[in-house]
């Protein structure tokens, strides 16, 4: 995170009391593979258990899931669908664009102030737009 966090050692223990969510081993050892470098980033369930299982943590992939989901609930990342079936996790929270690269199955941010939408069609009687996701599918040129 590019934020005001307190020094490397606390980033996850503060970011997860951001949240509001109760410090757990498994919670504090996935929050600082996500924020613990102090950099955003993008990972899916499957990506963040490889990277937990590497350092050695004995977690579930339906643990992973499960804190996934409750780390999007209380804000602290957002879940960004590429297809019907591939979520990424993104650590940074504010609206920006993304660049969904297909021949690596790779998200990464596109830079907001390059995206213009002109406007938005009207939500149907009784909704209101609740966010607007863009995410722009790249391929290598004459792929």
């Amino acid at each position: 995170m590019t934020d005001v966090l307190s020094q490397p050692e606390n980033r996850a223990s503060d970011w997860l009391s951001r949240g509001g969510l109760r410090p757990t081993r498994q919670r504090l050892a996935l929050a600082d593979l996500l924020v613990g470098d102090g950099k955003n980033r993008h990972v899916t369930a499957e990506s963040l258990f490889a990277s937990a299982k590497g350092q050695g943590e004995s977690v579930s992939l339906a643990t992973v899931y499960n804190t996934l989901r409750a780390f999007c609930d209380v804000g602290l990342v957002q879940e960004v669908t590429v297809d019907g079936s591939k979520s990424y996790f993104d650590t940074n929270t504010h609206d920006h664009p993304h660049f969904y690269w297909e021949d690596e199955g790779r998200l990464s941010d596109a830079h907001a102030s390059d995206l213009v939408i002109a406007a938005l069609p009207d939500a149907p009687e009784g909704m209101e737009i609740a966010k607007v996701d863009v995410v722009i599918r790249l391929r290598k040129k004459g792929a």
